[in-house]
């Protein structure tokens, strides 16, 4: 047997087909601009909030980010903005 047979079926299909694999699993996408701003899809909950700190739960992981004077400017289901000065992204599991 080859060794694409051991892959699961799901990421198989998503590979083959050249899907988007935020899409189909549900992975976090973080787009940072400068050190001052960030916008993160697919989170499903706010975990902590200071002006130092900020913890995410996404499906597969948590997200921490540290920095000075961080602000979440607008969060909605599936998407936020931080804005502030960013230090440090860091998952944790």
């Amino acid at each position: 047997m080859g060794k694409s047979s051991k892959r699961p079926l799901k990421k198989q299909f998503v590979e083959t087909l050249e899907l988007p694999r935020d899409l189909f699993f549900g992975s976090v996408i973080i787009t940072v601009t400068g050190r001052e701003e960030v916008i993160v899809e697919n989170y499903k909950g706010i975990l902590e909030y200071t002006r130092e700190s900020i913890r995410l739960q996404t499906k597969n992981c948590k997200l921490f980010l540290s920095g000075k004077n961080l602000k979440i400017v607008y969060y909605t289901n599936d998407e936020m903005k931080i804005t502030g000065f960013l230090e440090q992204i860091t998952y944790e599991p």
